[in-house]
């Protein structure tokens, strides 16, 4: 024992550091990661089921209801009175309703823990109600809801002896298994829970663990569900991708021009986002209603210029994104150009009071921008889709890592070929929103480490 500035202080415990792996050596531990690999089947297949219905409603709004009511085919006024009354439903949910609704996209996207399973009910329903019913949102949020609400809740009633971190664990890793397959691999899972709950250091590995063993149960399930009732899987992804060229200096040039333009598309859209919500939070059902008329009209107005069908720029625009790269020559400049105009409105309205997530949205977006550049010189069509989807990716979300492998992933072998592009513009785009977004207070301290039990 000697005596230090502060105090006594122990020679053993000053040289021998606490071993940050010990918690990995438990029996809990292990238990911890059963618990997660357990939670993996039925949360994903609650998720599958959830992803089902949604698609189901789809067609079921916009093409069959019409012509059960007597239409030859869908108006192209029918968007109004269906937002309109999606925007009824939405709102009496969030209103009323345990849980609001769940998470409000114009915040962004955020771990804050797993909903209690009463506010399951009203998350769903407003998911469904916002989702498939057009409103230009993806279902990435509900889905970490519900996964994580499930996993948790289900530890909850039948574990005994776990804590509450542990819980929490379990939650995340629900809530990650869920989303994961959504978004094509549990790679992307993992990566997006370690940027949205800021871990580091050797918690990083002991929290990513559950949730990546969860993900990747996760995606076995999605596929052989997707297999077996000839459904599909409805994860993100692209087919017949071209082989893309190796990168030139032109297109480093223009990886800068997208990072920009994404920073500033994005700061504007989060702005009239949060606008739109502070009037809506005070008058949530006519709000929500309003906000509905406006989706609608846009809507309108976009298939009454272009001779398009409303639905293509209602929705997420995830399904869209195929068809936007192989059918890329057409559609014009103009018809690219007013798509995202009235789809970047749309979305702001939808954040502003609707429910879901706003991932997909913006990889649309930031796709239709590139596809419009591509029309210019030094800029092929492959690399701008990709730096499109990477740079309005991070400029929405703030997410960098996730955001460069989303749009590499996503175009497989020809990824990697332009990943170079695509992370210029997404730090570019990162530094430019961050740069226009007001400061605020410091971060809460992060958590504390789960126990296991």
């Amino acid at each position: 024992m000697s005596v230090g500035p502060a105090g006594p202080v122990d020679k053993a415990s000053a040289t021998v550091p606490e071993d940050p792996y010990a918690l990995v050596r438990t029996r809990g531990y292990l238990k911890l990661l059963l618990v997660a690999a357990l939670v993996g089947f039925p949360v994903c297949a609650v998720a599958f089921g959830f992803l089902v219905l949604v698609h189901e409603l789809e067609p079921l709004i916009y093409q069959d209801l019409p012509r059960t009511l007597g239409f030859a085919g869908t108006p192209i006024w029918w968007p109004v009175p269906m937002l309109v009354v999606a925007g009824l439903l939405v709102g009496l949910t969030v209103r009323y309703l345990p849980g609001h609704g769940g998470h409000e996209p114009a915040d962004g996207l955020s771990l804050s823990g797993a909903p209690p399973l009463s506010a399951l009910p009203g998350i769903v329903l407003a998911a469904l109600a916002s989702l498939s019913f057009g409103a230009v949102l993806g279902p990435e949020a509900p889905l970490i809801a519900l996964g994580g609400g499930l996993a948790a809740g289900s530890v909850r009633l039948l574990g005994r002896g776990m804590t509450s971190q542990a819980v929490a664990a379990v939650g995340a890793a629900g809530s990650f298994a869920a989303v994961s397959a959504l978004l094509g691999s549990p790679l992307l899972g993992a990566f997006l829970l370690m940027e949205v709950s800021g871990l580091g250091g050797p918690m990083l590995g002991m929290m990513l663990v559950p949730g990546l063993l969860a993900s990747g149960i996760g995606a076995l399930v999605f596929t052989g569900l997707g297999d077996w009732t000839g459904l599909g899987t409805y994860s993100l992804a692209l087919h017949d991708i071209p082989k893309a060229a190796e990168p030139t200096v032109a297109e480093f040039g223009w990886a800068l021009v997208i990072g920009l333009a994404a920073g500033f598309l994005a700061a504007g859209v989060r702005w009239l986002s949060r606008f739109l919500k502070g009037h809506v939070v005070r008058h949530r059902v006519p709000a929500t209603m309003v906000m509905g008329l406006v989706v609608g009209a846009l809507a309108v107005a976009f298939a009454a210029v272009t001779g398009k069908p409303a639905t293509e720029m209602l929705y997420s625009g995830q399904s869209a994104l195929g068809s936007l790269f192989r059918d890329s020559a057409g559609y014009s400049v103009a018809t690219l150009l007013l798509l995202i105009l009235c789809k970047g409105l749309a979305y702001c309205a939808s954040l502003s009071a609707f429910r879901g997530g706003p991932i997909f949205p913006a990889l649309f977006l930031g796709a239709a921008g590139g596809v419009v550049l591509s029309h210019l010189p030094g800029l092929s069509l492959t690399p701008a889709f990709a730096m499109g989807v990477g740079a309005m990716c991070v400029a929405m979300l703030r997410l960098p890592m996730i955001s460069v492998l989303l749009a590499t992933l996503l175009l497989g072998r020809s990824g990697l070929t332009v990943m170079p592009l695509v992370i210029v513009a997404v730090v570019v785009a990162y530094v430019v929103v961050l740069r226009l977004t007001p400061a605020t207070a410091p971060d809460a301290p992060p958590a504390a480490a789960p126990q296991a039990a």
